[in-house]
């Protein structure tokens, strides 16, 4: 362990709360109790602030694997902090590979990504073919995240759609995507539940996330209830 690794945990442990640790375990059933510490999300972003751009933070993202799952979060939120879109890529092709938990997967989200929609795009596509879990997650992630309003193209649900998984995070993800689309892409989206092309856990799973929705209509709601496998 270097000295940068040394401090950075020392600056984690002091912002520890047990009580939040406890809650934040509960919801993360594959992540060890041992290697959460239990920092509250605003805390890690503030320290996240601090850090960005200095030479501690700069060696910080060059240690991997990390031990502790606040560790990996700091990680992710150094990342998404950055300004230069092959920058942020780079370091997520080193990071991804070491994502263990839906949590961490789920708050990576780089501003910087906005403005270059046309190639990120096609790095999600080879994300989406990756062997490892919680990238094909962020994948689809991605395009629930940056796609589904002015950006968003008929054929990224064909896409989506596309990706065979028996992982239960991987099924979810895609599930919170189409039930999504059924708010902001409905007419384009139904024709996938109309015509089960999803599997079936993961075809009643969107269907229950959308009727659980404020935006859907009470009478879509029932359309939807009566398409469920």
């Amino acid at each position: 362990m270097n000295i940068t690794e040394t401090e950075i945990q020392k600056q984690l442990f002091a912002l520890q709360d047990l009580e939040y640790k406890a809650f934040q375990c509960k919801l993360m059933p594959t992540v060890q109790t041992e290697t959460v510490i239990g920092v509250r999300t605003p805390a890690l972003r503030a320290l996240a602030k601090i850090l960005a751009d200095t030479p501690e933070s700069t060696e910080f993202l060059q240690i991997l694997p990390h031990h502790y799952y606040e560790e990996n979060n700091l990680h992710g939120f150094l990342i998404a902090g950055k300004k230069e879109y092959a920058t942020v890529i780079a370091d997520l092709e080193a990071f991804l590979p070491y994502v263990d938990n839906w949590a961490t997967c789920d708050i990576l989200s780089p501003l910087i990504f906005k403005k270059h929609l046309s190639e990120l795009y096609e790095q999600i596509q080879r994300w989406l073919q990756s062997d490892h879990l919680y990238t094909v997650r962020f994948g689809v992630g991605m395009l629930l995240g940056f796609y589904l309003d002015t950006a968003f193209r008929p054929e990224m649900l064909t896409l989506v759609a596309s990706v065979k998984s028996t992982e239960y995070y991987i099924n979810m993800m895609i599930a919170w995507y189409f039930a999504t689309a059924l708010v902001k892409q409905v007419d384009a989206a139904l024709p996938y539940i109309q015509e089960g092309c999803l599997e079936k856990w993961t075809h009643n799973k969107t269907i229950q996330k959308a009727v659980e929705s404020y935006r859907i209509s009470p009478e879509m709601k029932e359309c939807l209830r009566a398409m469920k496998k």
